[in-house]
């Protein structure tokens, strides 16, 4: 496919299935960011009343910075993956206290926040700064596996990122990303999502029966209070599990054991 014809069929379909998000709506940099770590490894329609509830608390990186990560950690609890809550609390303290409280808008000052890697640090630079900053994630693989690598067994990101560099509007960044967005996601419930067939996808684990369960478990019942061990084994009715999550969380700084009894880190 010529690039005029993808850009015109972007274009239609940025149109036709374009999805109202509070973040699209004020692309301001803390908001993309907030979005962006929500919605790695999580749908869209749950991170919206999330995202919602979590600005209304913390409605700049100053309130988030200057809240306790227990608290903030309450307000993610829900969306799992509660390491994303630690990097985003992490990053609002960077930019408070090292850049003065401006976020950063060049790429490699974006890049060292933490838990961000290229794709997100690229969904930063175009979705709030509207830079032309290609970056490739499960969508947008979609999309070009869908126009450009039809026939192919397997496909490296930078293949991808590759026709993406030829084929992005330089002039309008944010919105052609959007459409990109929008027509991969519907492309995806259509039967069309073609992502294991790259070599940089990794196929998220099943939540039942993993560790990560309950790491996510012991996160809900430290909201309500602390507890020793062993009332948290018994409120959870532990099984081998327990030991690697419970190390796990104390090890990533999420939860702390103070005299005898664990809770969230404050």
């Amino acid at each position: 496919m010529k690039r005029e014809e993808f850009l015109e069929l972007i274009w239609q379909k940025g149109d036709e299935l374009y999805r109202e998000m509070p973040w699209r709506t004020d692309t301001r940099p803390y908001y993309v960011l907030v979005s962006e770590l929500m919605l790695q490894q999580t749908q869209v329609d749950r991170v919206i009343p999330k995202f919602e509830a979590f600005i209304k608390r913390f409605p700049d990186e100053r309130h988030l910075a200057d809240a306790p990560l227990a608290e903030v950690l309450t307000l993610w609890n829900g969306l799992g993956y509660n390491r994303r809550a630690k990097f985003l609390h992490e990053s609002a303290r960077k930019i408070v206290y090292e850049y003065q409280g401006i976020f950063p808008s060049e790429y490699d000052q974006v890049l060292d926040l933490p838990g961000v890697g290229k794709g997100t640090a690229g969904a930063l630079m175009t979705y709030a700064f509207n830079t032309a900053q290609p970056f490739v994630e499960t969508n947008v693989r979609t999309v070009y596996f869908q126009h450009f690598f039809e026939g192919y067994d397997t496909v490296d990101d930078k293949e991808i990122l590759a026709k993406v560099v030829e084929t992005i509007d330089h002039e309008h960044p944010r919105a052609f990303y959007w459409a990109l967005m929008d027509y991969g996601s519907w492309l995806k419930r259509h039967g069309a999502s073609r992502n294991a067939l790259s070599r940089g996808y990794k196929k998220q684990s099943p939540l039942k029966g993993s560790v990560r369960e309950v790491r996510g478990q012991i996160i809900r019942q430290l909201t309500e209070t602390s507890m020793t061990e062993m009332q948290l084994k018994r409120q959870l009715s532990a099984d081998e599990r327990f030991e690697p999550a419970l190390l796990g969380l104390l090890r990533d700084g999420l939860v702390t054991r103070t005299n005898g009894r664990i809770h969230l880190t404050k």
